[in-house]
């Protein structure tokens, strides 16, 4: 099979930007982010947080600077974050340079509430002085109010403009380590203004559905944007802006980039077919059960669990590790290959011991421990479903029929 990064567009190249450790931007991995929901004082609060999300996956983490006493708590909080720290500035430009003092990675800008074009461009110095990136994050609910006018509503054209705008401020001073964001909650608008935004200027762009909700419509929306455009190459880091845990963020979007082949997988891929008449089996509940028992054993692998022995190896031969129920037993296979035929019973306690061997061992090394009669019997138990189930699986007979009729020939 094909790599799933060839499916998609050749990536916009950027420039490169440095937040801490991470480069967003240029070459680099597209990064995901996400930002606590804890009041920034509470450092121990906001520390476990920040942890919790790293787990997850998050490669950036923000967090908001809206007092003195935030800024104080950014102080202890980032030198012992295990990723770095972006501070969230809203209106006081002041707690902007707060934040640079307290040793932040990142500054997150929102137009239109820093009024002062010389309030900016003071940030924009300091941040300079130490090598700090800004990005300007454009929402629908933060427009100049001269641009919102113009344009009668937040348009995809209105938030570009209110992107450039500030830009032009920060480059006014030579600063040009900047990131984009134009944030919107309807997604076709969101999408619009990436689009035009990628074809005015070379900054890396940060993609997100602002106010998306929660799930599950807040993370239909969120796939449905971010990866729209991640699948035309606009894109160098992502966030889930969910209704929800953040945890929950960093998850769906380091899932996201795992399942476009953007990101080197790292957690479990589990795919089952959605079941149907021929089904021998709960195809629902055994994968429900699969699901939760692989997912403890934090097995970075693909996963299919198939309710047809029929089709359900071939179906799935992509797949790393799989199962096929027949009547009363499962076919586990590897890559479409039969490796050992097992009671029904056995099948999710059989992938979750082979998940760990493929693991530790390798898919050549599994394959070549297989049990030499397995594919002899599971070809006996689909020859049987198909005798079975005649009318079903008739499809090389019925193409001969409606060749014969289309043709006009006589039987």
């Amino acid at each position: 099979m094909r790599d799933a990064r060839s499916f998609v567009r050749p990536r916009r190249r950027t420039r490169a930007i440095k937040v801490g450790s991470v480069q967003v931007g240029g070459d680099a991995p597209i990064t995901v982010q996400s930002m606590t929901t804890t009041k920034t004082h509470d450092v121990d609060g906001t520390l476990a947080q920040v942890y919790a999300l790293a787990g997850a996956g998050a490669d950036l983490v923000r967090i908001t600077c809206n007092t003195v006493e935030a800024a104080q708590g950014l102080a202890e909080i980032v030198p012992r974050s295990p990723v770095p720290i972006i501070a969230d500035i809203h209106f006081q430009y002041r707690l902007a340079l707060a934040a640079l003092e307290s040793g932040v990675c990142g500054l997150r800008l929102n137009p239109g509430n820093i009024r002062r074009p010389s309030h900016i461009k003071e940030v924009a110095r300091a941040a300079a002085e130490r090598q700090v990136p800004i990005r300007v994050g454009v929402n629908a609910g933060s427009l100049d109010k001269d641009i919102l006018g113009r344009h009668g509503d937040a348009t995809p054209e209105a938030l570009v403009e209110s992107a450039l705008l500030e830009i032009r401020y920060l480059e006014e001073v030579d600063f040009y380590d900047i990131k984009i964001s134009v944030k919107h909650s309807h997604v076709p608008t969101m999408i619009e203004s990436y689009r035009l935004l990628s074809d005015e200027v070379d900054y890396p762009l940060h993609l997100g559905v602002t106010e998306a909700g929660p799930p599950p419509g807040g993370l239909i929306k969120s796939v449905a944007g971010i990866s729209t455009l991640l699948m035309e190459g606009i894109g160098d880091t992502i966030r889930f802006s969910l209704t929800a845990d953040p945890v929950v963020e960093a998850e769906s979007g380091r899932r996201l980039l795992e399942y476009l082949g953007l990101r080197e997988r790292r957690s479990l891929d589990l795919i089952a077919c959605p079941s149907c008449g021929r089904a021998e089996v709960d195809v629902i509940e055994v994968a429900q059960v699969a699901q939760e028992a692989l997912e403890k054993e934090n097995l970075p692998i693909q996963v299919a669990v198939m309710g047809c022995v029929v089709n359900g190896p071939g179906e799935a031969r992509s797949a790393d590790l799989g199962i096929a129920a027949g009547r009363g037993r499962g076919h586990l296979f590897i890559k479409g290959e039969v490796v050992a035929v097992v009671p029904e019973s056995e099948m999710v306690e059989a992938l979750v011991s082979e998940g760990r061997r493929l693991v530790e061992e390798g898919v050549e090394a599994r394959l070549a421990a297989a049990d030499l009669s397995a594919a002899k019997e599971a070809e006996a138990d689909r020859l049987r479903l198909l005798d079975i189930q005649p009318e079903a699986n008739s499809a090389a007979e019925r193409r001969q029929r409606v060749e014969i009729i289309a043709r006009g020939a006589k039987t």
